[in-house]
């Protein structure tokens, strides 16, 4: 077994004592936002004097960026902007976590706050209704850097047994699973399933569909409930593109992409038009659809385990092995949306539902 955090084994009886204490009125915000390395998650709590009804009604607030990566220690203050109100499920209502956008002492966006340049794309074609779902895959580890539940000296079985699988041989860790989806129905984020992934100790779960700004806000809060969920087991969750090298499956975060139109009869035509144009932009897209511009992807698209080759652009109906999946059923209806397979588990959702913003975006004029 892997190792735990010796924090997860604190007696939790003791500490639901002191959950059950009334509030007297007040309320707990938990502000959240991303660090300066763009996939860190970073947090902290204030009290209100009583229970926010929007985010409208939530202050703005402040942090050292120079602890974050994100500024300097002369000139460190940076401001949180509360932008996305969700229910809390660790310490229950009437509390609240929010996710905050980051700004810099100059009020302009931090290098790693994509969130603001992603709002002003999506506004620009509200009309269109561009509808996302992203397919988040993560890895399970212990705290002492192996695969959770992995045999310390060797490997497990070769995979094949493990997606969607059952039994205490081939699922581990699904007790975080079950309780990630449970704390992102309470908090209100839009988590539509999950499954176990081909890799051991590998899981995904889906967000959407979501319009627009939502489906980052959606995602990147559904990542912080899936740390916070991992803290409590002891456990971490690596969003590595490549989390175990050799015949194994890496990581990916597969993005549907539906306007209205492609949503309507006939819709397949605008599909097709939108995988073209996608073809002609291939390496643009690469660059930006993992924080390091496409190296951590390296290591994943390699053409093997499900992937396409990081080099070439194909698409295919019901082909997992291309860059665009088509899925059957749009191919019978002749309208629906399409997958992109290409974007990293790591990769900054409001970055890539820009990138599909903007391309679409061209043939809306």
């Amino acid at each position: 077994m892997a190792s735990v955090s010796p924090s997860s084994q604190l007696n939790k009886a003791v500490r639901q004592h002191y959950m059950s204490l009334p509030q007297e009125g007040k309320c707990q915000v938990t502000y959240i936002w991303i660090d300066g390395t763009g996939e860190g998650l970073r947090n902290k709590t204030r009290t209100l004097n009583s229970e926010p009804k929007s985010v409208d009604d939530i202050p703005e607030w402040n942090f050292d960026g120079s602890s974050t990566y994100q500024a300097e220690g002369s000139n460190s203050d940076m401001y949180l902007i509360p932008v996305c109100m969700f229910r809390d499920p660790f310490t229950l209502d009437p509390n609240k976590l929010v996710l905050c956008e980051v700004l810099k002492y100059n009020r302009l966006p931090a290098e790693t706050n994509h969130r603001a340049s992603c709002k002003k794309a999506m506004d620009q074609v509200a009309e269109h209704k561009i509808w996302f779902g992203m397919e988040q895959e993560y890895t399970l580890f212990g705290t002492d850097g192996r695969p959770y539940s992995w045999p310390r000296n060797g490997y497990p079985e070769p995979q094949g047994q493990y997606y969607c699988s059952v039994g205490a041989n081939n699922a581990y860790g699904r007790d975080i699973v079950e309780c990630h989806y449970k704390a992102c129905l309470y908090a209100g984020v839009k988590i539509c399933g999950s499954n176990a992934e081909v890799m051991p100790s590998q899981w995904e779960f889906q967000v959407g569909p979501c319009e627009g700004i939502n489906m980052g806000d959606h995602l990147w809060v559904a990542r912080f409930l899936l740390h916070r969920v991992c803290e409590d087991f002891g456990v971490v969750a690596t969003l590595d593109p490549k989390p175990v090298t050799g015949n194994w499956n890496g990581a990916g975060c597969h993005t549907n992409v539906s306007t209205k139109k492609m949503r309507e009869e006939g819709g397949l035509q605008y599909i097709e038009q939108a995988i073209e144009k996608l073809g002609k932009k291939h390496a643009e897209h690469i660059r930006v659809y993992d924080p390091r511009e496409g190296n951590d992807n390296m290591r994943r698209l390699t053409g093997l385990h499900e992937t396409s080759s990081i080099n070439d652009f194909s698409a295919g109906v019901a082909n997992r092995g291309a860059s665009i999946r088509v899925p059957r059923q749009v191919g019978n209806d002749k309208r629906g949306y399409f997958e992109d397979r290409r974007p990293a588990a790591n990769c900054d959702p409001y970055v890539v539902t820009r990138g599909h913003c903007s391309h679409l975006s061209a043939g809306f004029r």
